[in-house]
């Protein structure tokens, strides 16, 4: 039995990505990084084949902790860098465990001798760190993939910044070690849909999907993307825990970062469709999903079929 090392393996996406490879007969190991709080990750033993499941404690900020992790790992998923909206210091609350775990954990998994697949759970913010709205070099008529110049701003919220500094730090490792014993490869999903696997109450995808469906603005950039009808693009959980599963298992594909994305619609149009109610509008296709689809062969679900599971 193979085994894959989660890190963030107990949040909304790594939940479903556990699930995943459970599912497909794999040893899965997830990360805690608090082992006294169950809470955390209890829901992930409910899941089948459960009893391959290992619960293991890590910081990314410990190097020991990260090698006795990587440890008996043939794949290893980098998922657990915080996503958070609301902060009070952006250095320690994001950049840093961004940046910094980003680079420890490349330094560790570089001396690894046993691994043979890398996956980052990057952002669309790895290529357009102005999510949601269009990069600066494009209009919302235009389209955008992944051969498209990246666009980043000093303005942008701090969470994007330090996750496209965080790609450009794998892009030049990659650059810099081009005999690595191990395939990496990214993907960037854009805003995450679905219903969450647990109770947690810390998921900001699921916390934003609570917010459009009662129409609560808790602060101003809240408030600002009802004011402006933002168009967000989104994409089905399913479909990115498919697309984890399919990096981490498909040889061929490293330096590959692929953009997941299903279809873009306005905020009152998710609103309508987290209700149950017809939307006014017609979906877009900004974020170009043809590389995920070719390379990974993903069928992405339309945007009502996440909303709707979400609100059952």
């Amino acid at each position: 039995m193979k085994t894959v090392g989660l890190i963030g393996g107990s949040g909304f996406i790594g939940s479903h990505t556990t699930k995943q490879f459970l599912e497909q007969g794999y040893h899965v190991k997830v990360s805690a990084t608090d082992i006294s709080k169950p809470e955390k990750y209890e829901h992930l033993k409910q899941l089948p084949n459960a009893k391959h499941l290992e619960i293991v404690p890590l910081k990314v900020e410990n190097k020991e902790q990260l090698k006795k992790f990587i440890s008996g790992c043939e794949i290893v998923v980098h998922g657990g860098t915080p996503f958070k909206l609301d902060f009070e210091d952006a250095k320690a609350e994001l950049f840093d465990p961004t940046i910094k775990g980003t680079e420890n954990f490349l330094e560790i998994i570089n001396q690894s001798k046993e691994v043979k697949k890398v996956v980052f759970i990057a952002s669309i913010a790895a290529y357009n760190t102005d999510f949601p709205m269009p990069p600066g070099h494009k209009n919302p008529e235009d389209t955008f993939n992944e051969n498209d110049t990246p666009f980043t701003s000093e303005a942008s919220h701090p969470y994007a910044q330090a996750k496209f500094i965080a790609n450009q730090t794998v892009s030049k490792f990659i650059q810099d070690h081009p005999n690595l014993s191990f395939e990496i490869s990214s993907v960037s999903p854009v805003f995450v849909t679905g219903k969450p696997l647990s109770n947690r109450e810390d998921s900001t995808s699921a916390g934003m999907q609570f917010l459009f469906k009662n129409k609560i603005a808790p602060n101003p950039f809240v408030q600002m993307l009802y004011d402006t009808d933002a168009e967000f693009a989104m994409v089905d959980v399913k479909d990115v825990s498919q697309a984890i599963f399919k990096s981490g298992t498909t040889k061929g594909l490293h330096g590959k970062n692929y953009i997941l994305s299903s279809e873009s619609w306005k905020v009152s149009d998710i609103s309508a469709m987290l209700n149950n109610e017809t939307p006014k509008g017609k979906a877009k296709m900004f974020y170009q999903n043809d590389a995920a689809k070719q390379d990974l062969g993903i069928h992405f679900n339309p945007a009502h079929v996440p909303l709707k599971n979400f609100s059952a």
